[in-house]
């Protein structure tokens, strides 16, 4: 019985080719696009699933409140593991001390390298679970220890064995390589763990850390913890949540709040907002999910649609089988069979389609999803997958065409009714809706995109360059290294700084100034800075001046952007001091010579912070900011610039990074989610037109004689085409005034998400309006005026 449906199915296929042709491939298309965002899905869902103990892996975070706005992080202070160990210690399996994810000059041999890694206490590889390819997982039990991630160790050493040799870092210590591991994931958040380093080494080598022991305002370190099998997180961050007030007086005014955060939220639910946890990347697959599945709804729509449209053509059929016995349960399974068919066709082709774009889509997503040909989860899934798309797209045309009373339709008295085209109507304007709601949100995220692209930024960021500096060998050498940097021609000014240009490395508090208000809780972002700091940028001074050389007094001087100056309440800043409240050890209080135009340092979709630019004078920089020679191209001047330091710095990689393409990155992100929105929006167009095509052609099939009467009697070429189209572009126009509401209540509310953000303007509703109406005259006129061209005798011959 089965195989008759099928046989009779396939029959019916190649009968109207036409049809089958728009059938399938707006199946495969609308699946194809469900299948990438699927397995787009799969991948941001399964983040740091490599970690078999994921679910009771945490960060320790900490918020403070500053003048009642409430900043989250994973910055902790030194004296916080201590204290865990004494006081909690039976309530974690592994409690692990790290650093900041550090850039390390390795060496070996001629190969010198700059690679990625943490420093980290010993039980970290046991922890991480890392899979130890050679050497021993107890790799950080000396203090001049090495970890390295195979990728790495075949770098510098290819098929040499490298346990037991020695390896030189930033030209200041000698490690011994003890363990090889696996390369971490791509899609984890240790992804880029190159190296592991002994926490012990870092302590001991670093001065500052050492006097850091008991410091609890120095949040300058990061922890992450495996709890105990018999706890639970919300039991340990309500028994740890004061530890820090309860430990220090003098950071109560901040009401620092320590707690855990889950390793499942660290990727899509890791933003905060005045302390409370907001979400993250989280939407941006709950927004993908959804287009994925009106995508498949649009395509499955076009099925809909043509199978009710040829329902006349497939009354006498129905007519037929009834009168000879055919039940309405065997009907709807033919039409069912005839409608798994095509969607099996359709998978295929999806999948097809899926493997031709998933290099592209690897590329645009920066992602390295691989087809999951091994996966049984997944065919089962594919297989729900077909049988559910065959039950949707087939279920409404299969109860439609077996409802057909057999009398009416072999008496040739049946008639679709006045009604019967209604649902196909309704299921066009859904499918139109959704794709005018695509154009507009696609429009308004590009527009927010360009936005905070256009945003002033406060510097100068063409033909400037960044090169880290961090080894000792930079120290003393700040002067020597800007002149002959100049003098090659290749720079025209160059200067150091703390951190880089377009992010923010430290924050400081502890300062008095006049007029400060009683209770004022001060967080200025921090940068030290060399003395042609403005000038290498090309910084724009508000008031007051710039740093100079010429004036001694300087060294203590401090530049201010314009938000610092109103948030510090200064209405004449220039001259007023900024003193230290340490009365232990204060340092010399700071003079403001300047005010300056506000640096974008962060994300530029936010505020800007207040910031203050401190005159290094302890040689405390990260970081060589150089503006290229306008005169030449960059490509001979980096040349230039790569000999210099090479001569300088025999021992080191010469490494640099262009700030406008480091300014760019900020925007990666929303640019990514923008293009593919854009793609996907342009497929679910096209699949709506495909079945708008259908349909006119239909239509215009159905309606040939009426056409070839009218031309007979005069009708011209324009008057078919009118009588052809109108009544579509009826239904669009219905769809834009039902989208245009949507669209614009889920992108205000999504623009809500970023202060800084565009203003919803009315001409991006009209433009996508006349656009979806532009499309459908386009896709409509192409068979209506094909069919008013027509000989009306051919059309009118069977009279």
């Amino acid at each position: 019985m089965f195989k008759n449906y099928f046989k009779i199915a396939w029959r019916n296929l190649l009968k109207n080719k036409g049809y089958s042709i728009i059938n399938i491939g707006g199946l495969a298309l609308g699946m194809a696009v469900t299948l990438i965002i699927g397995l787009w899905m799969n991948d941001e869902l399964t983040h740091n699933n490599n970690f078999e103990n994921k679910s009771r892996f945490a960060q320790v975070f900490q918020s403070q409140t500053f003048n009642n706005n409430t900043g989250t992080g994973p910055a902790i202070p030194l004296p916080l593991e201590p204290a865990l160990r004494e006081r909690y210690g039976d309530n974690f399996k592994h409690l692990i001390m790290s650093s900041w994810n550090t850039s390390s000059y390795i060496k070996y041999g001629e190969v010198n390298l700059s690679r990625l890694g943490n420093y980290m206490q010993r039980e970290a590889p046991e922890m991480l679970g890392l899979n130890i390819l050679k050497g021993e997982k107890d790799g950080l039990r000396e203090v001049n220890a090495i970890m390295l991630s195979a990728s790495t160790a075949e770098a510098f050493f290819g098929e040499i064995n490298p346990i037991g040799k020695t390896v030189r870092i930033s030209n200041e210590h000698d490690m011994m390589v003890t363990a090889v591991y696996e390369d971490m994931p791509y899609n984890c958040s240790f992804s880029d763990l190159d190296y592991i380093m002994p926490w012990d080494h870092y302590y001991n080598t670093q001065e500052w850390m050492q006097n850091s022991n008991d410091n609890w305002q120095n949040n300058s370190f990061q922890m992450f913890v495996e709890i105990a099998d018999n706890t639970t997180m919300e039991g340990i961050t309500n028994a740890i949540i004061d530890i820090k007030k309860n430990a220090d007086e003098d950071v109560v005014q901040y009401n620092p709040r320590i707690f855990l955060f889950p390793m499942d939220d660290w990727y899509l639910k890791g933003n905060f907002e005045n302390g409370v946890q907001t979400g993250g990347r989280i939407r941006y697959v709950w927004l993908f999910g959804i287009i994925g599945a009106f995508v498949l709804l649009l395509a499955c729509i076009n099925f809909m649609n043509l199978s009710t449209a040829r329902s006349e053509k497939r009354a006498k059929e129905v007519g037929i089988r009834k009168s000879i016995g055919s039940q309405k349960g065997q009907l709807i399974y033919q039409f069912l069979s005839e409608s798994f068919l095509v969607v099996l066709f359709a998978y295929i082709m999806a999948v097809i389609i899926v493997l031709l774009c998933l290099s592209g889509f690897n590329d645009l997503a920066r992602k390295e999803i691989e087809f999951p040909w091994t996966s049984s989860i997944f065919w089962l899934i594919s297989l729900g997958f077909v049988i559910f798309t065959a039950l949707l797209a087939g279920s409404y045309p299969a109860l439609y065409l077996s409802s057909f009373k057999p009398v009416d339709v072999l008496k040739g008295t049946f008639k679709a009714g006045r009604y019967a085209g209604l649902p196909r109507k309704i299921l066009v304007v859904v499918q139109f809706t959704v794709s005018v709601a695509f154009i507009i949100g696609t429009v308004i995220v590009m527009q927010q995109i360009n936005h905070a692209k256009n945003r002033p930024i406060g510097y100068d960021r063409e033909g400037l360059i960044q090169i880290p500096t961090f080894s000792q060998d930079f120290n003393g050498k700040t002067d020597l290294m800007r002149e002959q940097f100049i003098s090659s021609g290749a720079v025209v000014e160059m200067a150091t700084s703390s951190s880089p240009t377009t992010r923010i490395w430290s924050n400081r508090s502890g300062f008095t100034w006049e007029g400060k208000p009683d209770g004022f809780q001060e967080d200025l972002a921090w940068t030290e800075v060399s003395a042609e700091y403005g000038k290498t940028l090309n910084l724009k001074i508000i008031e007051g001046r710039d740093f100079s050389r010429e004036f001694a007094s300087d060294s203590l001087g401090v530049l201010i952007n314009e938000t610092a100056k109103t948030y510090l309440g200064m209405e004449n800043p220039v001259g007023q001091l900024l003193r230290d409240t340490d009365e232990e050890d204060p340092s010399p209080p700071l003079k403001i010579i300047g005010v300056i135009e506000d640096i974008i340092a962060q994300s530029p979709y936010e505020p800007v912070k207040q910031g203050v630019y401190v005159y290094d004078r302890h040689d405390n920089f990260s970081y060589y900011n150089l503006r290229l020679n306008p005169n030449q191209s960059a490509n001979q001047s980096i040349a230039v610039i790569e000999r210099v330091f090479k001569e300088n710095f025999p021992a080191i990689p010469f490494e640099y990074d262009f700030v406008d393409e480091e300014y760019a990155a900020k925007f990666a992100a929303e640019q990514r989610i923008g293009t593919l929105s854009g793609i996907f929006t342009g497929l679910a167009i096209l699949i709506s037109c495909l079945g708008l095509f259908g349909l006119t052609s239909f239509v215009a099939e159905q309606r040939t004689k009426e056409i070839g009467v009218r031309k007979v009697l005069g009708a011209s070429v324009f008057n078919v085409w009118n009588m052809l189209s109108k009544d579509f572009l009826k239904l669009v126009v219905i769809s834009c005034f039902i989208a245009v509401p949507i669209a614009y209540y889920v992108m205000n509310g999504w623009l809500q998400e970023y202060p800084y953000r565009v203003i919803l303007k009315w001409w991006i509703f009209v433009l996508a309006m006349f656009g979806a109406m532009g499309v459908t005259v386009l896709t409509v006129s192409f068979q209506a005026i094909r069919a008013a061209k027509q000989n009306p005798v051919k059309s009118l011959r069977t009279e």
